[in-house]
């Protein structure tokens, strides 16, 4: 193959109580990427989308985690990538993880797949640092992977893919930007011993409940003490969002990585159907734009559509 597309899938963070630890990958929706191999060295980038996103391979989330994988190689292919986001820029839905792990997954398979799917998160986290200023992999893992994962540790990296029974979700996006490294700055240093152990509970529950396929664990466990405080400050009409949804039947849900989106899941797709009602009256009533999405967890992750 000398070119693949590939499409990159939205992920969710965190999944509320498993800050940097818990991720799961939906359906919709999804970054379009052609890399193509190229007999010019380097990399070179171009944009089908208005985000303004820079081109400068050092400086851009897909290509940066590309030079972490070439720094593995001893021949060193040119790659020309060009990308057409459909996941906003500080969104809260993954897009630097879809940028970057579409990226490594396209040129992987050009490659002939000769890097596992650990190797792929490792180059692709390069891209989440430069977005975030941290290496973190709760968005990452499920892109690449799919479904529901557990990142054990990143140093070193351990990554454990999780069952989970069929769910729906649904997403609004309200048409304001928080970046993830300013989310993370408003974090507090340290926290109280009972909330750590309040939200151990809830991950080790959120974990059991997914596993036994346990819906009401699943929602009793969907909890978080020491992050959802401090950052739903940033996300306007967040409270009556949570509120109203769980009223109306959602398993729970909350900030959707550093936000603003905000999810929840639910076991029947006419309770998603309705909670996207519930969202878009909110929003439209206090006169914020938005976006919304009633999609499922994906298992499939990063997919290959077209290679030439």
């Amino acid at each position: 193959m000398k070119s693949v597309t590939i499409h990159a899938p939205a992920t969710i963070a965190n999944i509320v109580c498993g800050f940097d630890i818990l991720g799961l990958c939906l359906h919709d929706p999804c970054d379009v990427m052609q890399l193509s191999l190229s007999d010019q060295p380097g990399i070179r980038i171009r944009h089908l989308d208005d985000h303004n996103l820079p081109v400068d391979p050092p400086r851009n989330v897909a290509g940066v985690a590309l030079l972490a994988m070439l720094d593995e190689l001893d021949n060193k292919p040119g790659f020309e990538l060009v990308i057409e986001k459909h996941i906003k820029p500080g969104s809260g839905l993954g897009s630097s993880a879809a940028s970057a792990a579409g990226a490594v997954v396209a040129a992987n398979r050009l490659l002939g797949d000769i890097f596992s799917k650990e190797d792929l998160v490792r180059f692709a986290m390069f891209g989440e640092k430069l977005a975030s200023g941290v290496k973190h992999a709760d968005n990452i893992a499920p892109c690449i992977y799919g479904g529901v994962t557990l990142i054990r540790s990143i140093f070193p990296l351990d990554i454990v893919t999780l069952s989970a029974p069929p769910m729906f979700v649904t997403v609004v996006h309200p048409q304001i930007e928080v970046k993830t490294s300013d989310a993370r700055q408003i974090l507090r240093k340290e926290v109280l011993l009972k909330d750590a152990i309040r939200q151990w509970g809830n991950i080790a529950g959120l974990v059991a409940g997914l596993m036994k396929g346990d819906y009401d664990l699943i929602g009793r466990s969907l909890e978080d003490v020491i992050i959802e405080p401090v950052r739903s400050i940033l996300i306007p009409q967040f409270d009556e969002v949570k509120r109203q949804c769980k009223a109306a039947g959602a398993l729970g849900g909350g900030i959707s990585g550093s936000g603003p989106s905000i999810f929840m899941l639910s076991k029947e797709e006419t309770t998603a159907a309705t909670l996207e009602i519930i969202m878009k009256d909110i929003y439209t009533k206090v006169g914020i734009d938005f976006k919304t999405y009633v999609t499922t967890v994906s298992a499939g992750g990063t997919k290959t559509i077209n290679n030439d």
